[in-house]
């Protein structure tokens, strides 16, 4: 039986923009983004938006309680993977994550965990339960990112360009280590990764 993935696909997009807080992204179109990058089979389920968003400054707090904001970020292309102690899909990319962290390093990527667990202080037992002593997260106790992102679908990942604006995003899981994956990163870090005046 052959399955069309259209409806799924234009529901997830409708769904994005009907869920952002106050409806911002949807009314906020910065530029055209042209030509979308050709996906590869495993990222289906990218959305490459056609339009730059504008999305607002919120503030996030990291393992230390430092307050933290995604516009240190800004001259790269900035991947925020949404993830919750209680999604086992996430559990599968924190390894996946990790591994990207360290292939591009040093590269026009910037790779933004955030736990949206409300009971922060389990977060990190429950790194280090699993073997994840070094993967660092931002913490987002007063819930936050739903004032810019969608939260009802983890893990999700979104993909922010140089200054800044929302340019694509994939909710649920996906494999972060298939080769294909990173021949579309780097296209993404060509595109999106560079402050262009």
């Amino acid at each position: 039986m052959k399955v069309s993935y259209l409806p799924l696909l234009l529901c997830s997009c409708l769904c994005f923009f009907t869920q952002s807080s106050h409806g911002h992204a949807l009314n906020n179109k910065l530029y055209s983004t042209g030509e979308p990058i050709k996906k590869p089979r495993e990222l289906t389920g990218f959305v490459e938006m056609q339009y730059a968003r504008d999305i607002p400054e919120v503030p996030f707090i990291d393992e230390a309680g430092q307050s933290q904001t995604l516009t240190q970020h800004q001259g790269k292309l900035t991947l925020v993977n949404l993830w919750a102690t209680w999604c086992a899909p996430c559990l599968r990319e924190i390894p996946e994550l990790q591994k990207l962290q360290q292939q591009y390093q040093g590269k026009n990527l910037s790779i933004v965990p955030i736990s949206i667990d409300e009971e922060t202080q389990d977060v990190r037992p429950f790194l280090n339960k699993h073997g994840f002593n070094n993967y660092s997260t931002w913490l987002d106790p007063h819930k936050n990112v739903e004032r810019i992102l969608p939260t009802t679908v983890v893990p999700a990942s979104y993909f922010f360009d140089a200054k800044g604006n929302l340019v694509g995003f994939i909710r649920g899981y996906l494999d972060w280590g298939d080769k294909d994956v990173a021949l579309y990163l780097d296209q993404l870090i060509a595109k999106y990764g560079q402050v262009t005046p």
